[in-house]
């Protein structure tokens, strides 16, 4: 998530919560440059607790002589149906940071793959669902990082966000001379990753392409970011045309690794309802999964911080897998 644009979305988060963007948590996109990244965007561990309360029935006095009633009869409540078995498919995954509850709900969700905006996997995702390995920013191309994500994966995302100051913060020059040392590794090479503008003529990732075409640079597919704030039936439509302007302007395959509906607004963040985040959820993964060229999505994010909801699918307070409304439609699609 970029970070002017997360930032945004954090800094109302640190109003209500500071589970995930607080003070005693250090969050790290790229172990090896702390002071890149702000809370809340990736890689962290947070253990993060509902109340039930009884009242009792009212007493109730009558007078008058005594009657006799025949006692009501009361059923058994029903139990509760388990859910069944989550859709699963080949493009469906998720951005996620550490919890408790991560192996359980990624395998829940039906997410066949994930990532951490780091080089390595996740510990507490076990073997729950392909790990894809990123090179966030210019601090991270270095030996160690480069061999690390040559042993956890085949695919390579490039840097996060570097259209934005809050994030990996590159010019394109930078990324273009950067670029070879990704390439060399081998792997499979996504673009970076731009908050905004993908398919703007002189836009960051525009010029990023033109210099690789110049340079004999190899980008395999194109990665986006994507927040919608209209929180309407047309949101799905305003995607779509967002990822097809991408596509015809590069030709390239697509892979939407962040999306999700939020609005920023002065000072904090609005988000839809329930009703309508899982609607958007229902009606975006169906999109999805139409477009030939669309190869993989990422909702952010699993975990919701903490005790609000805010796009997360599930509760990362919750001992077993416990989908917000966006996480059930989630774990439905495909």
């Amino acid at each position: 998530m970029g970070k002017g644009r997360r930032g945004r979305w954090l800094a109302a988060a640190l109003v209500v919560v500071v589970a995930l963007v607080g003070a005693t948590v250090l969050v790290l996109r790229d172990p090896g440059a702390a002071e890149e990244y702000d809370a809340g965007d990736v890689a962290t561990t947070t253990t993060v607790a509902s109340t039930t309360t009884t009242t009792a029935p009212p007493t109730t006095t009558t007078t008058g002589p005594p009657t006799t009633t025949t006692p009501p009869t009361t059923a058994a409540p029903a139990p509760t149906p388990p859910r069944g078995p989550a859709t699963s498919t080949a493009k469906k995954g998720v951005s996620v940071w550490d919890f408790g509850g991560l192996g359980a709900a990624l395998t829940d969700v039906g997410a066949s793959w994930y990532y951490n905006w780091a080089s390595g996997p996740t510990g507490g995702a076990g073997d729950s669902a392909e790990f894809v390995p990123m090179i966030w920013g210019a601090r991270s191309v270095n030996d160690d990082e480069l061999a690390r994500v040559k042993a956890n994966g085949s695919t390579l995302l490039g840097f996060n966000e570097p259209d934005f100051g809050s994030q990996a913060n590159m010019t394109v020059e930078q990324a273009l001379d950067l670029w070879p040392r990704l390439q060399d590794t081998g792997m499979r090479l996504g673009s970076p990753a731009v908050a905004v503008g993908g398919a703007d003529a002189g836009g960051w990732l525009d010029r990023f392409m033109a210099g690789a075409r110049e340079r004999g640079l190899r980008v395999d597919f194109i990665t986006l970011h994507w927040y919608g704030s209209d929180f309407g039936d047309a949101a799905v439509g305003h995607l779509r045309d967002y990822v097809e302007a991408v596509h015809d302007r590069y030709g390239l395959p697509v892979w939407i690794t962040e999306y999700a509906l939020i609005k920023w607004v002065d000072g904090g963040s609005v988000f839809p309802t329930d009703a309508q985040q899982a609607a958007f959820v229902t009606g975006s993964t169906a999109m999805f999964e139409s477009l030939p060229y669309v190869e993989r999505y990422a909702w952010f994010a699993l975990p919701t911080p903490d005790d609000r909801q805010g796009t997360g699918l599930y509760r990362s307070d919750s001992a077993a897998p416990a989908p917000t409304p966006a996480g059930a439609a989630y774990r439905a699609a495909g």
